[in-house]
C-alpha cells in the first residue's frame, strides 16, 4: 500500500454553501431576480416551522454580494468554493417544457467565471433540497418517479449545457437522506411530510434521478467537457456501545439506514441486506434497467458528516436508525465528545478517522469531503483555541487518515454562517460570521486557521 506524506497537489480546499441557504436578500430583491418559488417558500410561510420565524427569501444576500464573497474565499487562502445551483432559479417552473430564467442564466455564470477570475474551484451541487414547488404541485415532487426523474435530468442537462466548460467537479444530491427522511419521513423538513412509507420511495426515486443524470453527464458530456460526477451523502460515524456482538451488528445496522441506503446501491449495486429484512415490501425493487443505470454512476464518494453516535442494540422507535438506540455515552458514564450549540452534535475527530476508512474500504472510491463544520455553545464567550478546537481536531484526524491509513482523499469544504433550514439563523455553523441585517461578513479564527492547514500540508511536487 502506498502511503502519502501529504494531501494531494490537486486536493480542493474551500467553503460550502447552498443555494437556499445564503442566496436570498430579501423578498423584494428575490421576486426581481426572476427566482420561482422552491418547497422552502411554502415551508418558511407554515407558522412553526422555522425556529425564529426567518425566511429562505432573505438569508446572506449572495445574490448580490458573490464578487465579495469569493474575494473573501481567495484572501483567506481557499482553493475551491463548493455551491449549489437553484433548480427554481435556472427553471422557474421546473419542468421540461417550463422556461429558463435568464436572469438566473446570468448568476451563475457571473458566480463561476469570478471563482474562476480568482482562483477557485467551483464544485457544484444540482439539488440541494430546493425543489421548484410547481412540481410539487403538479405531481407531488420526488414521490412521482416516472415524472421527476425527467424533469430532473433534463434541469441537469441544462446546467451542463450552461456551465459545464467551466465548472468540471459535479455533485447530483445533497443528502438524499434529509430529503428523504427529514422532508417525507419526520416532517422537519420542506415538504414537511410525516409518513413510513413515503422516506423509501424518495429516497428510491432520487437514487435513480441521480444515475440518469450522472450517466447523461458521462456519455454526453464528460468526453468533451472532461469533468467528473458523483454524488455527497450525510454519514456519521456509529461506534458500538462496547464489543458485544449484538451492539457491533446494531452499529453496523444503523450505518446501513444512515448511509448504505444510498451508497450500497449506487457502489455495491442492491440495497443493504438489514434494510430489505425491516422493511420488506415497502422497500421499492430495482429493475433490471435501474440496476444497470446505477452501476458505474457515481466517480467519487462525496462524504458530509460532523459528529460520531454511540449505538446500543436495545430496541428504539426509530425505524430510520434501523430500531437502535443512539446516544453520546460510554459505558464508563462518560460522554463521547463535548457538547455543541445543538443536541445531536458533539466533538468526536476519532470518528471522522474512522468513518473515512470505513468508505475508503468498504466503496474503494476517492473521497471528497464535501461538508465538515460545528456550531459552538457559547461562541462568542470562548478564547480563540477553545473556539478553533474542533477544526484542529478534524483536520488532524483526516490528516491521519491519509498518511497513516493510505486513504484517498481529495477536497475539504468547511462553513459560512447561514440559513441553517428549520433552525432558522440561530445557529452559527460557519468559520465566517454573518450579521443578518446588514450582511457584513467577518472571518473567525476557525477560517483563518482552517485554510493555514491546508495550505501547510499541501504536496507541492
Amino acid at each position: 500500500m502506498t502511503v502519502t506524506t501529504t494531501f494531494r497537489r490537486d486536493f480542493l480546499y474551500g467553503f460550502a454553501t447552498a443555494s437556499a441557504q445564503i442566496e436570498g436578500g430579501g423578498a423584494e430583491s428575490e421576486k426581481e431576480s426572476g427566482r420561482g418559488d422552491s418547497i422552502w417558500d411554502a415551508f418558511c410561510e407554515q407558522p412553526d416551522k422555522i425556529r425564529d420565524g426567518s425566511h429562505v427569501k432573505k438569508t446572506c444576500n449572495h445574490l448580490a454580494m458573490y464578487k465579495e464573497d469569493v474575494a473573501m474565499m481567495k484572501s483567506l487562502g481557499a482553493n475551491a468554493y463548493r455551491f449549489s445551483i437553484s433548480w427554481p432559479r435556472i427553471i422557474p417552473l421546473g419542468g421540461k417544457g417550463d422556461p429558463i430564467n435568464q436572469k438566473g442564466v446570468d448568476f451563475y455564470n457571473n458566480l463561476i467565471n469570478e471563482c474562476l477570475k480568482n482562483g477557485l474551484v467551483p464544485f457544484v451541487t444540482l439539488y440541494h433540497w430546493d425543489l421548484p414547488l410547481e412540481l410539487f404541485k403538479r405531481y407531488g415532487g420526488w414521490l412521482n418517479k416516472d415524472k421527476i426523474v425527467q424533469d430532473f435530468t433534463n434541469y441537469a442537462r441544462t446546467c451542463f449545457e450552461l456551465f459545464g466548460d467551466r465548472v468540471k467537479h459535479w455533485l447530483t444530491f445533497n443528502e438524499p437522506w434529509c430529503t428523504s427522511v427529514l422532508g417525507h419521513g419526520i416532517g422537519e423538513f420542506a415538504p414537511g411530510h410525516v409518513s413510513n412509507t413515503e422516506p423509501w420511495i424518495v429516497g428510491h426515486n432520487i437514487l435513480i434521478s441521480h444515475a440518469s443524470a450522472a450517466k447523461l453527464y458521462i456519455n454526453d458530456f464528460k468526453p468533451t467537457q472532461g469533468g467528473k460526477i458523483g454524488i455527497t451523502l450525510n454519514g456519521d460515524w456509529t461506534e458500538p456501545y462496547d464489543e458485544s456482538p449484538e451492539n457491533i451488528e446494531a452499529a453496523q445496522r444503523k450505518m446501513d439506514f444512515a448511509l448504505g441506503w444510498f451508497a450500497d446501491p449506487i457502489y455495491l449495486g442492491k440495497y443493504p441486506q438489514s434494510m430489505i429484512d425491516i422493511l420488506g415490501d415497502r422497500l421499492p425493487k430495482f429493475t433490471k434497467e435501474e440496476l444497470a443505470l446505477l452501476k458505474d454512476c457515481s466517480e467519487f464518494y462525496g462524504c458530509n458528516t460532523y459528529t460520531t453516535n454511540t449505538i446500543k442494540a436495545e430496541k428504539s422507535d426509530d425505524e430510520f436508525a434501523g430500531y437502535t438506540t443512539m446516544g453520546f455515552d460510554k459505558p464508563d458514564g462518560s460522554m463521547i465528545g463535548p457538547p455543541s450549540q445543538l443536541g445531536w452534535l458533539r466533538d468526536v475527530p476519532w470518528g471522522l478517522r474512522k468513518l473515512l476508512n470505513y468508505l475508503h474500504q468498504r466503496y474503494k472510491m476517492p473521497i471528497y469531503m464535501t461538508e465538515n463544520g460545528w456550531s459552538i455553545k457559547g461562541e462568542s464567550l470562548l478564547s480563540v483555541e477553545d473556539a478553533v478546537r474542533y477544526y484542529q481536531g478534524y483536520t488532524q484526524a483526516l490528516k491521519d487518515a491519509v498518511e497513516k491509513d493510505g486513504v484517498d482523499v481529495r477536497s475539504y469544504f468547511g462553513f459560512m454562517d447561514n440559513f441553517e433550514w428549520a433552525s432558522g439563523l440561530i445557529p452559527r455553523f460557519g468559520s465566517v460570521y454573518v450579521d443578518y441585517d446588514t450582511f457584513e461578513r467577518t472571518p473567525k479564527d476557525s477560517a483563518k486557521v482552517l485554510m493555514e492547514f491546508f495550505q501547510d500540508n499541501i504536496s507541492r511536487k
